[in-house]
């Protein structure tokens, strides 16, 4: 991400850069991670269909919005919505959107650590 110099606002370099990084986002640890064994679990091919329809169905639309909001009113989840619908419980889903994505942070610094631990395990030969 670029700043310019008289606008301390950051903006993407490349549209590229951005799609990269929202694609990023979006697929997430969990994916990676657990996918495979959920996959194996709950039927294989079938799930993956499924999965996947949802993805489309429940998932694109929501990103979609997301993004809207953002590139309209170019503040954060709960300025956005104050802005759009001043002193309203949409106020209320904004702080969800940031109450979220601190919760999933926090879930990243678990597997994490775990991560560093299991490398340290295996470059110590424990």
């Amino acid at each position: 991400m670029k700043t310019e110099n008289n606008n301390q606002r950051g903006f993407w370099g490349s549209r590229l850069g951005f799609i990269l990084a929202a694609s990023g986002s979006a697929v997430g640890l969990g994916n990676i991670w657990k996918f495979p064994y959920i996959v194996g679990q709950n039927g294989g091919g079938a799930f993956v269909l499924i999965y996947l329809a949802c993805i489309l169905v429940i998932g694109t639309p929501i990103m979609l919005a997301e993004f809207t909001l953002g590139r309209k009113t170019q503040l954060n989840p709960v300025g956005a919505f104050d802005q759009i619908r001043p002193k309203s419980a949409w106020v209320g889903i904004g702080y969800m959107g940031v109450l979220a994505g601190f919760f999933i942070l926090s879930f990243y610094g678990v597997v994490g650590g775990w991560t560093f631990a299991y490398v340290v395990k295996a470059l110590t030969g424990a």
